[in-house]
Parts: C-alpha cells; structure tokens; sequence
C-alpha cells in the first residue's frame, strides 16, 4: 500500500515537473524574442514599424514597414478560412452524423491523413499544378499569388478543423437530439438548428486553431505567395507573410544589425495575433458553454 503511494506520489512530481518545464520553455520563447526584437524600437517608432508601407531592409537608408507583411498574412488566412471552414465542417457534421459507421472508419482517418502531409509537399503541388492553373484561367502574368497560398492552407486546416468539429459534434448528447426528434423536426432540420448550435463552442475552437495553423505556416506560402512584399488588394497578387519573410532573411542578416532585429519584431507581432486568436476561441468556447448550460 505504502509502496503504491509511493508510486503515485513520484508519478504526479514527474508530470508536474514536465509541466512546469513546457512553461518554461514558452517563457524563454518570449523572453528572447523580446530581447531580440525590442532594440529595434530604439531607432525606429513603434507605429511606423507596423504601419509603414514599405519593406526594404537592405536599402539605403534601410525601410522597415511591416504593414504590408502583416496584411499579406492576414489576407491568406481569412482566404484560407474561405477554403476551410466550408469544407471541414462539411466534413465533420457527414462523418458524425450521415456516414454509416463503416464509412466512417474509412473519411475520418483519411482526412486526418492530409495532417500528415510535409508542406514542402503540397507547396510543390501549388507550383506545379494550381499555379498554371490560376495562370491560364485568370490570364495573369503567374500563378504565385495569394490565392494559391490560401488554397493551399486551407487544405492544411481542413484536418485540424473536422477532426475537433467531428469529436464536438459526436459529444452532443443523444437526449437533445431526441427531444428534437420529438418536437417534430426532421435530421437536417435538427442538425442544422440543434446539433451544430450545441457544438458551437468546439467547432468555433477548431475554427480558431485551424486559423493559427495558417497564420503561422512558413514554407508552403514562401513557394507559393509570391513573395512580393506589397500590400495586396486582391487574391489575385502576389503577397509576402511574415512567417515567409522570416524564413526567407533571417539566413542573411548581420547579428546585431537592425534588419536582424526587425525580423524579430516581426516574429513578436506574429506571437501576439496568435495569442490573440487563442484568447478569442477562449472566450467564444467558454460564452457559448454558459448558454447552453
């Protein structure tokens, strides 16, 4: 009996350990992109940084305006958001609730395969395939814009949207569904107006994360957007995100340098939109939990 204790005790010190250690980490994440990316401030202000419509770091005098950067990331996510929410809820709400269940033994994990697939991989696939496409449909000069790159990653958060949404779905209980059975409503019409009301809160959580999957991704953009540090006014130019930006110059920055600092200003943005996302699904989860409570 002693010795079970004994077990246990040193079992809830070594994930308590392990716990504090993820923290850890995440503090040291911040602690040096702050001290790497707030020197840059010393010399340029704070609101010319993210409002300057001009990247050109290695020009004479150098320009530092991550506007252009920062709008090219969020023009391919809320494209991408276009692309994947439609799809992954769709998805999610056959596999729960019309699939029968061999079907689903064989949608679910295949969807959950396309997780799996390196971005390099499906950046080739946007260069090599829905590039010339969008070329030859759209007449333009090329197929590396921002519609490319929010196809793309919208496919890359398809997965992460109808894994989560189905187990949502899935967890409603089964006495609404029948209450709404009994009032006389059909299976769309309970679906529609029941079941996927009472998962809001999940699925707006998938939504969220699905988003962050997109805002952060680095190398699919990097083939596919362009890279055209401009600020976009269409699906149809090329753009440039700040994760691609970072990808692509840190590699040839001077230590030290204001262009190395800047990179890491941009990585800060990058971590408080983020954060921003995940305090917002919070939220939603937790206000659409009281209402149905």
């Amino acid at each position: 009996m002693i010795l079970n204790k004994t077990k246990e005790k040193l079992l809830e010190w070594f994930f308590l350990a392990f716990a504090f250690l993820s923290n850890i980490f995440l503090l040291g994440i911040v602690i040096v992109l702050f001290k790497e990316g707030l020197p840059l401030f010393k010399d340029i202000k704070v609101a010319d940084f993210l409002f300057g419509r001009h990247w050109y770091p290695t020009f004479d005098p150098p320009e530092f305006g991550a506007f252009p950067l920062i709008m090219g990331s969020l023009w391919v996510t809320i494209g991408s958001i276009i692309v994947a929410v439609p799809l992954g809820l769709g998805a999610a709400i056959y596999i729960s609730e019309i699939a029968s269940p061999r079907m689903k033994e064989i949608l679910k994990p295949t969807v959950e395969v396309l997780a799996g697939f390196p971005s390099v991989v499906l950046g080739f696939f946007g260069m090599v395939v829905i590039a010339p496409f969008l070329q030859s449909a759209f007449g333009l000069p090329t197929g590396l814009n921002a519609l490319n790159a929010s196809i793309l990653l919208g496919i890359m958060a398809i997965p992460t949207i109808t894994s989560i949404s189905e187990d949502c779905i899935s967890a409603v209980p089964r006495g609404f569904k029948e209450a709404s059975y009994a009032l006389g409503a059909n299976k769309w019409e309970t679906i529609i107006k029941v079941t996927v009301p009472a998962a809001f809160s999940g699925i707006s959580s998938a939504v969220i994360l699905g988003m962050g999957r997109a805002i952060g991704e680095t190398m699919t953009v990097l083939m596919v957007g362009g890279g055209a540090a401009v600020i976009p006014h269409g699906f149809l130019q090329p753009v440039r995100t700040m994760t691609a930006t970072i990808a692509a110059e840190m590699g040839e920055t001077a230590i030290g340098s204001d262009h190395y600092y800047s990179l890491f200003a941009i990585a800060i943005v990058l971590f408080i939109l983020t954060l921003i996302f995940n305090i917002i699904a919070d939220l939603i989860a937790q206000r659409f939990r009281k209402r149905i409570v």
